[in-house]
């Protein structure tokens, strides 16, 4: 399919739906298993900053990683809402519509960063407001 035909297209088909699903699942698996990696350590440090305490060891550098480790699980459970909410358009066929014009986002966008709303114009757009 030629850009032109892409570009008067309003909506994936149901092929294209199931491809972009295949990829946002596997990213879905990598991200369920970084947020679960980020949460162990977290507990880890949990148990390793009340052991420091109680032996009189408390010298901080452990809450610094601990609030490292936070963010970093903050940030996938994030990404992961973003990749459910891209499965949910794709079963509602709303995937792929850009937001802000309406228009079907580029497939070459979509497949690099599948949860996306907006197109790379809108996106120029909303950076050039700021």
């Amino acid at each position: 399919m030629s850009n032109m035909e892409e570009n008067n297209k309003t909506s994936y088909s149901e092929a294209e739906l199931q491809e972009f699903k295949a990829i946002i699942l596997k990213k879905l698996d990598s991200a369920k298993g970084e947020l679960q990696y980020y949460q162990k350590q977290i507990v880890k440090y949990s148990e390793e900053m009340v052991e420091s305490r109680s032996s009189g060891l408390d010298d901080g550098s452990g809450t610094l990683e601990k609030e490292n480790l936070n963010k970093m699980a903050s940030r996938f459970a994030k990404h992961i809402q973003h990749l459910e909410n891209a499965l949910i358009r794709i079963e509602n066929k709303t995937y792929g519509l850009c937001r802000e014009t309406g228009k079907l986002i580029s497939k070459e966008r979509l497949r690099v960063v599948p949860h996306t709303t907006l197109s790379i114009e809108a996106k120029k757009a909303k950076r050039n407001e700021k």
